[in-house]
């Protein structure tokens, strides 16, 4: 019920659910697994604005709780108000570590384009 997924019937498999919905049912065995630690990779990639702000949402709380979240996103402005701490990785390297404050789109976009 948290999560608000819509299906058709209980009987519906997950393969018949919306982008939307199918994240919603991974976000919730994160949720039942209770992890100290989540690598989540690309988390709202083809879900619409509804299902989006509902994972920042989630993503925010379960961090808040104290779950420490790896976040691999190709969405600039997801990564920025989602991290604490911004890792930006260029070529298999490590192109530079930004915390929220030090990060903006300006430095993030330098660092993915080797010019920062």
């Amino acid at each position: 019920r948290q999560l608000d997924v819509r299906t058709p019937s209980i009987e519906t498999a997950t393969v018949g659910l919306s982008g939307g919905n199918q994240q919603k049912l991974v976000m919730a065995k994160w949720l039942a697994a209770q992890c100290r630690i989540l690598f989540i990779d690309e988390p709202t990639r083809g879900v619409d604005v509804g299902a989006k702000l509902e994972m920042h949402a989630l993503i925010d709380q379960l961090a808040h709780n104290g779950t420490a979240i790896v976040l691999v996103s190709s969405e600039l402005p997801e990564i920025l108000n989602l991290s604490t701490r911004i890792l930006v990785i260029r070529d298999g390297r490590m192109a530079g570590a930004l915390s929220r404050e030090e990060a903006d789109q300006t430095t993030v976009m330098r660092l993915m384009a080797g010019v920062g």
